[in-house]
């Protein structure tokens, strides 16, 4: 089945049509209108008429004539950017994609490495925005260290690949929170013991996290990768989490990875 997907815009809740943003957009590519008309295969006058609509929906001229030939105006660029990222948005032909954080990141580029799987991308981000991903069909296979975003991808299929520990080096009640990790697993902990604390910042850095004179969450599987040893609070077992595949369809690929994953016996 062919499925093409084109994108529309609603300005100041008034429609305009892919059509109609296309003749933007060839007016801003070739900066005249004679030469986009004749790009689209329309006459000039329809080409105004295109313009008009978009310009009724913006409420202000969105291209003006000079004599170097016609530009677009603030209004026009703005629309016109929209309209071509969306377009590249639409196009559905892309290679496999693998997403995951920090966390598994190298134990999930190893396995693909060692796998050689041909046209992969890997996306290394927070769980959130690697669901997000998922969800818009940008990738194939997502490996979550957060078990409670779990209840937020239940349309998806899920595999737990392994666990984690979770070192908790306790410097007082003021905390650096890592961006990444089963970090509400966490401090779900310490509100279990009722614990008063602070969370006054948060790092994307692991660096940045090790050097802080503040109390900190980490995965213990971080720090074992690094030949790094931690003195932590309470047992990493007492805060041990899933780490979960999740992904679309049974792709003969992911299930390849998710297999080769649990091999590696993450625990």
């Amino acid at each position: 089945m062919d499925i093409e997907v084109q994108s529309s815009q609603i300005i100041n809740g008034k429609p305009v049509t892919t059509r109609q943003l296309e003749a933007l957009m060839a007016v801003q590519e070739t900066s005249s209108q004679t030469a986009a008309a004749r790009k689209l295969g329309i006459s000039v006058p329809v080409l105004h008429k295109y313009i008009s609509i978009i310009e009724e929906a913006a409420g202000e001229p969105v291209l003006i004539t000079t004599p170097a030939g016609s530009v677009l105006t603030a209004a026009g660029k703005e629309i016109a950017s929209v309209a071509r990222s969306m377009e590249h948005r639409c196009i559905r032909e892309r290679d496999f994609t693998v997403c995951c954080s920090p966390v598994t990141e190298d134990i999930i580029m190893s396995v693909v490495s060692s796998l050689k799987i041909p046209d992969i991308h890997m996306i290394v981000s927070d769980d959130e925005y690697n669901i997000q991903m998922l969800r818009e069909n940008r990738a194939d296979l997502v490996i979550i260290d957060d078990p409670l975003y779990l209840f937020d991808a239940e349309e998806y299929l899920m595999d737990e690949i392994g666990y984690m520990g979770m070192v908790f080096v306790d410097r007082g009640p003021s905390f650096i929170r890592y961006k990444y990790g089963a970090q509400r697993v966490a401090f779900m902990y310490l509100d279990s013991l009722h614990r008063k604390y602070a969370v006054e910042s948060e790092t994307y850095s692991l660096p940045e996290l090790l050097g802080s004179n503040k109390s900190f969450f980490i995965d213990e599987f971080m720090l074992t990768r690094r030949n790094l040893r931690l003195k932590s609070a309470v047992d990493p077992k007492n805060l041990r989490h899933a780490v979960t595949a999740i992904y679309r369809d049974e792709d003969p690929r992911v299930l390849k990875i998710v297999r080769a994953v649990k091999a590696r016996n993450i625990a």
